[in-house]
């Protein structure tokens, strides 16, 4: 399960046995949803948030701080993406320290 990015109590993760879309766990206080970056024609089209099963999901406020992470980050999550999942390297977590 490798960790991406840590942001101010917001950690990113991928599963290791995931799927497609592309898509990202994120966790915060306890809480989680997963974001899935859809794509159309090489750019961020859309974001789409579900639930994780068995998981509270994050709150309101907390699906905003990490959509708009996600937005900001996304062609570093997808470039994680397929190097873990396509190249099979390994990823390095990034920790951001400055606010958005």
């Amino acid at each position: 399960m490798p960790k991406i990015f840590e942001y101010f109590g917001f950690i990113f993760f991928f599963y290791s046995n995931e799927h497609e879309p592309i898509h990202v766990h994120v966790t915060h206080q306890g809480c989680q949803s997963i974001f899935e970056l859809i794509m159309q024609n090489g750019e961020l089209a859309e974001i789409r948030v579900r639930e994780k099963a068995g998981e509270d999901p994050l709150p309101s406020k907390d699906q905003k701080v990490a959509e708009a992470f996600i937005k900001k980050y996304s062609k570093n999550i997808i470039a994680k993406w397929v190097k873990f999942f396509v190249m099979r390297q390994a990823v390095k977590s990034t920790t951001i320290k400055t606010k958005l």
